[in-house]
């Protein structure tokens, strides 16, 4: 057996199962779960009728590297959403389909990292801990670059040792993040090509809630975006990567692309063709037309941005939330050990979040998750609301 498989953490909602096995929560309270990121909206209906119409896809084999018209999709989406130049995206040179966000992640560190070179994988803390397994399964050494309210939850790319730079190999971020809904402003994300070019390390952004944020006259800007502005038109060393499983309410599609760096995504090609991940025709199609329509995103928009304000006037009195810039998490300090209050908040109010020190390290620093609970607002509206109330009772009563 691959010896690295050793090296993985048990993940976060093993974790959680683990955690609250042994508890029975309150009787007459139906469970609430706020735990798990995945979007519980209705996926729009006609995404459904492109997939059901192109069933008949099953029956060939789909290129590795998808369709023309979904790559050309792709392109004609970034650069629409930001602001790129007209024609500047290549269909067949910048744009690759991958199964999810959650897949491209993982896959990426396999093919871009050298074990044989003391690599480095740096990422922010706390994580999504597919970054980290990524990290590990490609023999690198992860360094968890602290994101805490002291720094606005922003990634100081800055305080990174020049020892860490010189081995470093990957760097993931995400915009907005995953679990504080920060967003990484454009300079920032500047500075960091910076390091890039300087360092010879690649770039990978995950940008998959780039789609759900508050104010609808300010979208999160992208990595592509920022490299644009500068003139960095090749966007070399830069991969973005999106999904539909948040910004169409399609987590089981397992729908989504890289793009980026040509050079980088002809070798990627290569692996994935290796791999045997090609994304199956009927979902191209549904792909198609989930990523031509913005009002279905619109709409899903709005819901979680009621969603999110009820919840911060609900809990406001009662935990100090900040509302967060995008995402449908809330990132709530707790007046008790994270996961003790989970565990007395299941089994008293019969509401399952998670801790925050399950998404992130201790570094010398401290651990940036400790102390906090991922509030994941996917439910329905009625059903959000309920669950915070019952948080804000349990917290009044502690």
């Amino acid at each position: 057996m691959n010896p690295d498989l050793d090296r993985l953490k048990p993940y976060p909602f093993e974790r959680l199962a683990a955690l609250k096995a042994d508890l029975k929560p309150a009787t007459g309270k139906e469970h609430i779960s706020l735990a798990i990121g995945e979007p519980q909206h209705q996926t729009p209906h006609f995404i459904g009728e492109a997939l059901i119409a192109h069933s008949h896809g099953v029956n060939r084999y789909a290129p590795t590297a998808g369709s023309r018209e979904l790559r050309e999709t792709f392109c004609r989406w970034l650069t629409d959403r930001f602001k790129l130049p007209a024609e500047r995206l290549d269909p067949d040179r910048h744009v690759l389909p991958v199964a999810g966000t959650r897949e491209g992640l993982f896959a990426i560190a396999q093919a871009v990292v050298d074990r044989t070179a003391d690599p480095v994988v740096v990422m922010p803390n706390p994580f999504y801990q597919i970054y980290e397994g990524a990290a590990l399964l490609s023999g690198a050494e992860p360094y968890y670059l602290d994101t805490a309210r002291a720094n606005g939850y922003q990634p100081d790319f800055d305080r990174v040792p020049e020892s860490v730079w010189r081995r470093c190999q990957l760097v993931y971020i995400c915009s907005p993040g995953n679990p504080s809904g920060a967003v990484i402003p454009v300079d920032r994300l500047r500075r960091l090509v910076e390091l890039a070019e300087r360092h010879d390390f690649v770039i990978a952004c995950d940008e998959c809630y780039s789609e759900i944020y508050l104010d609808e006259q300010a979208p999160p800007p992208g990595l592509l975006q920022a490299c644009a502005e500068a003139g960095h038109d090749d966007f070399s060393r830069c991969l973005v990567f999106h999904s539909l499983s948040k910004r169409s309410s399609a987590p089981g599609l397992r729908s989504g692309f890289v793009a980026g760096d040509a050079e980088i995504l002809r070798r990627f090609l290569v692996y994935r063709t290796y791999q045997g991940c090609a994304m199956p025709l009927q979902t191209q199609a549904a792909s198609i037309a989930a990523w031509s329509d913005e009002t279905h995103v619109r709409s899903n928009r709005k819901a979680y941005r009621t969603k999110l304000q009820a919840a911060l006037n609900i809990l406001g009195p009662a935990l100090s939330i900040q509302a967060p810039e995008a995402g449908f998490y809330l990132w709530a300090p707790t007046p008790i050990d994270d996961q003790d209050f989970t565990r007395r908040l299941y089994e008293q109010q019969n509401v399952t979040v998670l801790p925050g020190s399950y998404l992130s390290r201790a570094t010398a620093d401290g651990d940036p998750g400790a102390g906090h609970v991922r509030i994941a607002l996917v439910a329905e509206a009625e059903a959000c609301a309920e669950a915070v109330w019952r948080i804000r009772y349990f917290v009044e009563n502690l």
